[in-house]
């Protein structure tokens, strides 16, 4: 924090030259209201635009024609070109339309700019018993005495213990409407604040990127060198601290039980009387799937990444070979014109022939293979009773149906999504029979045709299946998958 340093950030940081522009309520307000409360990753051109100059007209409704006298477009090229770093602005692989996304340091100012509101108050208790959490979960985490670990456990115990006893015994604490607060308040900024932290980290991962393809394109030596420094380097960011931190948070939100009680959780406190009043966000109730999305979305990233590196190695290679094949018609057109008149003397010089001498003591002696000796058993019943329902059990889903399911759907209306597909035709085995129609849609729009129909899937849009299935304990539930739009065609 010196003074040298604050002013280097003055000029060169986008978080603060975004904070000092006279459009800085213009920008921070929008960006904010498309990007970051509908947790939105990606925009394309048109639709930004579109947003951009019905804010633009709004405003110059209240403050006067001459109000942001720029089009939208304008205004958009403008914060992303790179004096300014507010945008970033890209090309997906085989569209011709700009996309849009938040930079890091825009989502900071507008985090800070959100700290600055009224907040109803300001909770202490909650973030003191957050740390004290977590410096027990590094002490007891780094203990490697045993005799310490189990009596802090037997602590631990014995006042569960007595906290259950309380509880049986009539004697239930409940926490009052101030500490309820505090909490739930705690837990909405810790949320949001997990959601920024995704375009931060899919940022490094889009930097590494970068300094391998100019490390590529600056490189001297093998080529096998080159592949061991990249993969190096991959493998440098996967085993980092952000790295580790990425994929458990991964693994730990993959599980459908703990999106389960997430859920629950989430629908438990939101109803209760002392959130209630606070009005929370509505996109709150789902806000681990919001987690899930922006985590997808930056594993996306990544595999484009790796993509899009190696489609520049086969380049590489490519042009290198082309080389070797202009060198070598370069070497078979000077030896066509020197065949009718050689060189005289010496031209090149080869080295001799010989013999390779190998001794027939070197060589290994005949070794004979080992034969299986089976003994003469009789082969007995078994005398278990086991239960071989199982074994005819198995989940055969009938693609022939499916595929007729589809086609029937289709003699009556030229095109039909597979959610309303399923809306008329239920799904009967669950998830398993859910892929099998993934998998027809798959090969539809591989393959250009399948049978008399085809099938586009359009990634842009999610649609939910739900379908009735049977629990562990017996109860019907409802399950839920999130997939991207499949539509069947004639």
């Amino acid at each position: 924090m010196d003074h040298a340093t604050l002013i280097d950030l003055r000029d060169r940081h986008p978080a603060w030259r975004l904070l000092a522009s006279p459009h800085a309520p213009l920008i921070a307000s929008f960006l904010h209201r498309v990007f970051v409360a509908p947790n939105v990753r990606v925009m394309s051109e048109a639709d930004l635009a579109e947003a951009l100059e019905d804010a633009l007209f709004a405003l110059r409704e209240q403050l006067g024609p001459e109000a942001y006298p720029k089009g939208a477009l304008e205004y958009l090229n403008d914060w992303a070109a790179p004096d300014k770093g507010w945008l970033r602005k890209f090309y997906k692989p085989g569209t011709d339309e700009a996309q849009f996304d938040l930079t890091p340091a825009t989502e900071k100012a507008i985090a800070w700019l959100v700290s600055l509101t009224e907040r109803p108050f300001v909770g202490t208790e909650s973030r003191l018993l957050t740390l004290f959490a977590l410096l027990e979960q590094i002490v007891a985490g780094t203990e490697d005495d045993p005799i310490q670990r189990v009596a802090e456990l037997r602590k631990k115990r014995d006042a569960l213990d007595a906290e259950i006893a309380r509880v049986l015994a009539g004697e239930v604490p409940l926490l009052d409407d101030t500490a309820v607060k505090d909490r739930f308040l705690q837990f909405q900024q810790l949320a949001r604040e997990l959601l920024a932290d995704f375009r931060e980290v899919e940022h490094n991962f889009r930097q590494l990127d970068r300094k391998v393809r100019e490390k590529i394109a600056l490189w001297e030596g093998s080529k096998g060198a080159l592949l061991d420094e990249i993969m190096g380097e991959r493998d440098a960011i996967d085993d980092s601290d952000q790295g580790r931190s990425f994929r458990a948070f991964w693994d730990f939100l993959m599980s459908s039980r703990r999106q389960e009680e997430l859920s629950a959780w989430l629908d438990k406190v939101l109803a209760l009387p002392a959130v209630v009043p606070l009005a929370p966000d509505a996109r709150l109730r789902r806000v681990h799937f919001d987690w899930l999305e922006a985590g997808e979305h930056t594993q996306r990233t990544v595999a484009q990444l790796s993509q899009q590196l190696r489609r520049f190695l086969d380049d590489r290679a490519f042009l290198e070979h082309r080389r070797i094949l202009e060198l070598l018609r370069g070497i078979e057109s000077k030896a066509i014109g020197l065949r009718e008149a050689p060189p005289k003397g010496v031209v090149m010089h080869l080295d001799a022939m010989a013999a390779e001498i190998e001794l027939p003591l070197e060589r290994p002696l005949f070794t004979p293979s080992v034969k299986p000796r089976l003994a003469d058993l009789n082969v007995l019943a078994g005398e278990d009773d086991v239960d071989t329902a199982r074994l005819f059990g198995q989940v055969v889903v009938d693609k022939a149906r499916l595929r007729a399911n589809v086609q029937r759907a289709l003699r009556r209306q030229p095109q039909i999504t597979l959610r309303e597909l399923l809306e008329g035709e239920p799904l009967h085995q669950g998830l398993a029979e859910l892929v099998a129609y993934l998998e027809l849609a798959h090969a539809g729009a591989g393959e250009g045709t399948l049978a008399d129909f085809r099938a586009l899937v359009d990634e842009e849009v999610i649609e939910p299946i739900r379908w009735q299935a049977c629990s562990p304990a017996g109860e019907t539930v409802v399950r839920e998958a999130r997939v991207p739009r499949v539509i069947f065609t004639r």
